[in-house]
């Protein structure tokens, strides 16, 4: 199984090497994994793995070669597939329905009312128009309708309407090794660009070669730095939730600006900025970074650049608490504000299709806090939004 476990990662174009394999080989025999399958997890991950853009594809392999390993203890009569059962619960309304059923009210009252469905429901409830449950018109629960309410215990969104989702998610890393689907990203984003020479005497200079040659008569190599882009960039990515529809968008753009920038740091945010980020989705509960944090320690140099699609219930933004994944205590505003006091130059680029930022009230609240910095994902968009940090 170990064998195949190195081939498949082979096979997945994964750098790795045998001397790697056997320090595996001689950790498990040390019994260092414990007989766990998630000390085992990240034993073969520390071991093998030497770049954590490549942890993507190391999950699914692992996923492929050992899948299942804890649950052979368990004998399974039949398999039903979740979809099945989810649809049962779902609920399908016409249109005119829909437009009968009325909000509860404004954030206030929506959590207000959420306290009290905690603290009176003593079970589950479906179909109905008051508690949490599933396939109803209640504001809370999962697979019904409402124009504005929470959602729980449903994996992704269908309608869009919920203004805060009461579920832990997860999302996953962007790949850097993505082949660009065109090159042209590359040379948009070469606007910006200083160059310095800096660094050790790497380079051949032929022109003071050639006269110090002539000058001395024999053969005189002279050597420079290489010149090198000397622009600093800093890059936050919206995941998961409706960014999944734009991933390879994203992930061509975060190839590009790797192969272009050499001073560049990344992190993940979900929808708005909050008091945290973070660079690893698998661990993005565990590892957090202070916003505080990456704020003190890159210069007001550093260019700033968001990917998003700014898609999201306003309340995200505007209100504390209003996070759809945790109770922020500050909100979206107010660390929006707090990158354009400190970074000069900061632009937004949005993969959402332009024609439809007018109407989506977020879009045009997080365009305004950027001063109206805001460019479409395409190859124009990113060429203005190089020349604009480069103002």
């Amino acid at each position: 199984m170990f064998t195949t476990f190195f081939h498949e990662l082979k096979a997945a174009k994964l750098p790795v090497t045998l001397k790697e394999y056997l320090t595996l080989m001689r950790a498990l025999e040390a019994d260092i994994a414990e007989r766990r399958v998630e000390d085992f997890y990240y034993l073969s991950r520390a071991t093998l793995v030497k770049d954590e853009r490549n942890y993507d594809k190391f999950d699914q392999v692992f996923g492929h070669v050992f899948g299942g390993l804890e649950l052979m203890q368990d004998v399974i009569e039949a398999e039903i597939p979740a979809e099945w059962l989810e649809a049962i619960a779902e609920r399908y309304l016409t249109e005119e329905e829909k437009a009968e059923i009325e909000a509860l009210g404004g954030w206030e009252k929506i959590m207000e009312e959420l306290q009290k469905r905690l603290e009176e429901q003593t079970g589950a409830h479906h179909g109905g128009g008051k508690w949490i449950g599933t396939g109803g018109t209640s504001p809370f629960g999962a697979y019904g309708y409402n124009p504005a309410g929470v959602r729980i215990g449903q994996p992704k969104g269908r309608s869009g309407r919920a203004i805060k989702i009461w579920d832990k998610r997860e999302f996953k890393d962007l790949d850097g090794t993505v082949e660009l689907g065109t090159r042209n990203i590359k040379l948009a984003l070469r606007r910006l660009r200083r160059s310095a020479r800096e660094g050790a005497a790497e380079e051949l200079d032929l022109d003071d070669t050639i006269h110090k040659t002539a000058h001395k008569g024999y053969l005189d190599l002279q050597f420079r730095p290489e010149r090198r882009n000397t622009v600093k960039v800093l890059m936050f990515f919206d995941v998961g939730g409706s960014m999944d529809w734009h991933i390879k968008q994203a992930e061509e753009l975060f190839s590009a600006a790797r192969a272009e920038f050499k001073h560049m740091v990344h992190y993940y945010f979900h929808n708005c900025l909050y008091e945290y980020v973070w660079r690893d989705n698998a661990r993005r509960w565990s590892e957090r970074v202070d916003t505080w944090d990456v704020l003190h320690t890159y210069p007001a140099d550093y260019k700033v650049v968001f990917v998003g699609d700014a898609s999201m219930s306003p309340y995200e933004i505007t209100v504390p608490g209003g996070a759809v994944e945790h109770m922020n205590q500050e909100p979206g505003t107010l660390w929006l504000t707090r990158i354009t006091d400190i970074y000069e130059s900061a632009v937004w680029l949005n993969p959402a299709q332009q024609q439809y930022w007018e109407v989506t009230p977020s879009t045009q609240m997080i365009r305004q806090l950027l001063s109206d910095r805001m460019f479409p994902l395409s190859l124009e968009g990113i060429d203005a939004a190089m020349r604009e940090l480069m103002r």
